[in-house]
């Protein structure tokens, strides 16, 4: 069965799980969560953390690749906001 769940959180979008982090990020900072329910959406949140940072990786690694082939060899990489 967890099987089943990180196959599905493999298939979302970035954009998706973006979306669900930021769900569970919101719920948090209310405050006003049970602490059973909170290591739950902590949990869920750093899988999704994970799901958004594998994704941003792989797309860097794509356009390495795509540079390359057009002959441009500076490196390449993600900016990531602050």
């Amino acid at each position: 069965m967890a099987e089943n769940k990180q196959t599905e959180q493999e298939e979302v979008t970035f954009e998706e799980a973006m979306k669900q982090l930021e769900e569970i990020v919101e719920k948090l900072e209310e405050g006003d969560v049970p602490l059973e329910k909170a290591i739950t959406y902590y949990q869920e949140g750093m899988k999704l953390s994970k799901v958004c940072n594998d994704k941003l990786v792989n797309v860097e690694k794509q356009m390495q690749e795509v540079m390359n082939e057009q002959g441009e060899f500076e490196s390449f990489s993600v900016q990531e906001e602050e």
